[in-house]
């Protein structure tokens, strides 16, 4: 069970028997992927301890502030772990997100009056003929309602995919230029495909993928650079201004578009920064993209598809 923080760190105290069982910045790298909860972190309201000094896994209630001034107690994992995960910096504050949250009004759906059944006094409508589908229960669901009365209720239809028709009708792994991919906005993801296709001139201009299975509506994936030579694709992951980019559900489309990839004889390279965790078997951890960086990519792109393949493409 969650205990206070001043609990925790006097148990702390003792159980290692030190003034300050965690020194400041212990934990800054594990923190450093959140920085919206930094921000809502206060020590004065924690008893003087700083965020950098509890695990993100220790079962101890926090008081948090957001940036609109609501105070909630939540763990670390609480946090950590919010429903949404979104861009809107409310999902990290669950007064926020309550008040954001809008409210859906109930469509009004025809109630069929079984024959014989109580109807409530007011206002009344014609009741509509039972077929014999409808009376023998087939193609539809009962429910009671409060004043005991049975209505039926059409089920509802099982959603169906609608894939976007815009996708060329090519062999599966093939790289084409597509009207749905959209638009690079990053400044860094934009010198990285400079400097990489400086160094390796290989087919430039196309920007995605055809795989196998439904992403997202679409029968193809948008990676940030490919290398259609190479089968390799490069995706550069930063958390972005407000630290929620490709982390929680964010993280999980891009697990699945590198399992699209691969499924389609692709390799998948993500260049992660802002301590970012990799995610594949070949992805980098670099601070800044730079000249050191762009060797490690190629590197990297020798050790999946070997020198004598990477080599004659560089400049």
């Amino acid at each position: 069970m969650a205990e206070r923080v001043e609990l925790w760190w006097a148990r702390r105290q003792f159980s290692k028997g030190a003034e300050v069982p965690y020194p400041v910045g212990s934990y800054r790298e594990a923190w450093s992927p959140f920085p919206a909860l930094i921000r809502q972190y206060h020590p004065e309201l924690n008893a003087g301890i700083a965020l950098t000094q509890i695990p993100p896994a220790a079962d101890v209630l926090l008081l948090w502030q957001c940036e609109a001034g609501h105070k909630f107690a939540a763990t670390p994992d609480e946090q950590r772990h919010r429903p949404g995960r979104e861009r809107r910096r409310s999902a990290w504050c669950p007064e926020c997100t309550e008040a954001a949250r809008p409210v859906r009004a109930l469509p009004m759906r025809d109630v069929v009056t079984l024959p014989g059944s109580p109807v409530p006094a007011g206002p009344t409508r014609p009741e509509a003929p039972l077929d014999a589908a409808a009376a023998s229960g087939a193609g539809v669901g009962t429910i009671a309602n409060p004043v005991g009365r049975v209505v039926l209720r059409p089920r509802r239809p099982p959603r169906t995919v609608q894939l976007c028709p815009k996708t060329p009708d090519v062999p599966v792994g093939e790289a084409f230029l597509s009207e749905c991919a959209p638009k690079p906005t990053s400044a860094v993801e934009a010198q990285l495909r400079s400097d990489l296709f400086a160094r390796m001139p290989l087919t430039p201009g196309l920007n995605a993928v055809r795989v196998a299975r439904p992403f997202f509506d679409h029968l193809e994936v948008w990676p940030d650079i490919l290398l259609p030579e190479l089968r390799v694709a490069v995706e550069y992951d930063s958390t972005g201004r407000h630290g929620l980019e490709h982390v929680g559900k964010r993280e999980d489309a891009d697990r699945r578009k590198d399992r699209a990839l691969r499924a389609a004889k692709w390799e998948v390279v993500r260049i992660r920064t802002g301590r970012l965790a990799p995610l594949g078997p070949h992805d980098l951890q670099i601070a800044a993209w730079n000249r050191k960086a762009l060797e490690r990519l190629i590197d990297t792109l020798r050790d999946i598809r070997g020198p004598l393949l990477v080599d004659p493409y560089l400049a």
